[in-house]
């Protein structure tokens, strides 16, 4: 019978760990890359390993005073510099201030034959050359495969991707080293994922004819890590993963009360409206007044001298403005104002990761205290419901942790208990509004019902919803269904 393992009190030691400064992927392992060892990162063509590997040293660089040398046997220096440049890293800077080595390994498979044991000590001396030039802490070899392309000896293969590794573990440095994806293993020798003391696995996949980039980290020996896939993309300023994981229940809280704008509504939410910093999802069939709700909300905290920013994904911003007009709204005046921006974009634009971003860059840019997502189950349309939720999910959160107030509008899933929405993200608002269209006779007359509302006492009765020249009023329901 094993013995029970004692708690001595003291806490467990830490690995170390090396930052990568690149957005996300610090979270994902909860710290960066193991610190003095070496990382495998793999995948297809075109799936970003080199970009990866070369934000690391960037960042290294820049931000953490960590000096890195990049081995390419691929692409040369020249090459590298004007590719990366696109994204604003200036490569040709840090060389000239020594704070990156890059040296292009030229093989040609054919031009080398299998004489006599091969080693890997041509390689040793000329990357630790390398190293001792700018006093380096971070190195790179991109690929591998190209660095053993013309040698087919498996055993002696793997005995110097061994002496690879120590031999870069010896030198304190910490390493990423880029390998292809195989046919059946992660690489194409399928030996560097064993020796390799992290691994991340980089895939591009094409579902519904929208393309999506995915990263999961396969192992990490001594340390806990993320292991879902995170959508990442590739912007103008490197890579930017979104993990879930990251996504902590910290947000914080308000007693601040910000008004709906529709007084009827004002009443029915404890006579004071949503709380500052909630989540508010209003759900309903076509026609029931969803776009003119985040309207209402718009103009109350334009109104206040505060900003609002709406995201629109299926009006443009004069089309916004002027069917506003109609119920009484001026929303020009806001824009004209500054206080309100409008950003419409069709979905069908980009893939629910580049949304995410485009959102997160707005936000970032107007800095406002509203975000209207107006209406979301456009997005589930242009990619996968989970992955709609998913998006919405991180989007919804960090507005919340930075204490913005989000009103996000969804199509109601005509079902027998009307309680669901099309995308689904029902459960993690802080406050639901349903709105629906019901026969009355010769007439159809809209509805609104609040579904729920945390934290405070609401009006749980159905109410009758007017759209007037002076704006959206509520009250009881009319029984003769005649309008009188």
């Amino acid at each position: 019978m094993p013995k029970p393992r004692i708690n001595s009190g003291k806490p467990n030691p830490q690995l170390a760990k090396c930052p990568t400064g690149i957005h996300g992927l610090d979270e994902i392992t909860l710290g960066g890359l193991p610190r003095g060892r070496t990382s495998l990162v793999c995948g297809a063509t075109g799936c970003g390993k080199t970009l990866l590997a070369m934000e690391f040293l960037y960042r290294g660089a820049t931000e953490f005073g960590e000096p890195g040398v990049f081995m390419s046997f691929e692409e040369r220096e020249k090459d590298l510099a004007e590719n990366f440049a696109s994204l604003g890293f200036d490569l040709d800077s840090l060389i000239k201030r020594d704070k990156l080595f890059v040296d292009f390994v030229r093989i040609e498979p054919g031009e080398h034959q299998e004489v006599g044991a091969y080693d890997l000590e041509g390689l040793f001396v000329r990357l630790g050359a390398a190293v001792d030039a700018v006093g380096a802490k971070r190195v790179v070899l991109d690929t591998i495969e190209a660095l053993f392309s013309g040698f087919k000896d498996e055993a002696m293969l793997r005995a110097e991707l061994r002496r690879l590794f120590n031999w870069l573990k010896d030198r304190g440095l910490t390493a990423i080293v880029t390998g292809e994806k195989g046919e059946k293993l992660l690489t194409r020798n399928g030996l560097e994922e064993y020796v390799a003391d992290c691994v991340i696995y980089l895939d591009h996949r094409t579902v519904e004819q929208v393309a999506t980039r995915r990263l999961k980290v396969i192992k990490y020996r001594g340390s806990m890590h993320g292991t879902n896939e995170f959508p990442f993309l590739v912007t103008a300023e490197g890579i930017s993963i979104f993990p879930m994981t990251s996504m902590g229940l910290t947000a914080g809280v308000s007693p601040r009360r910000l008004s709906s704008g529709i007084p009827g509504l004002d009443k029915m939410l404890a006579g004071k409206g949503y709380y500052q910093g909630s989540t508010i999802l209003v759900s309903g069939s076509a026609g029931s007044g969803k776009t003119s709700f985040g309207a209402h909300l718009a103009d109350s905290v334009c109104r206040a001298g505060r900003r609002a920013l709406y995201l629109a994904f299926e009006e443009s911003e004069p089309q916004l403005a002027r069917n506003m007009k109609s119920i009484g709204l001026d929303l020009q005046k806001w824009l004209d104002k500054g206080l309100l921006k409008v950003v419409s974009n069709r979905a069908s634009l980009c893939n629910l990761e580049m949304h995410l971003v485009l959102a997160h860059k707005a936000v970032k840019e107007f800095k406002p205290e509203l975000v209207i997502i107006d209406p979301i189950s456009t997005l589930s349309a242009h990619g996968d419901a989970y992955g709609a939720k998913e998006m919405l999910a991180r989007l919804l959160e960090s507005m919340k942790t930075s204490g913005i107030t989000v009103l996000a509008t969804d199509l109601t899933v005509m079902d027998e208990n009307m309680e669901s929405t099309e995308v689904g993200i029902s459960s993690i608002c802080d406050t639901w509004i349903r709105l629906s269209m019901e026969r009355q006779g010769h007439e159809r007359q809209r509805r609104i019902t609040i579904v729920k509302s945390r934290g405070m006492a609401h009006d749980y009765a159905t109410k009758e919803l007017l759209m007037t020249g002076k704006g959206m009023a509520i009250g009881d329901i009319r029984g003769n269904g005649e309008g009188k």
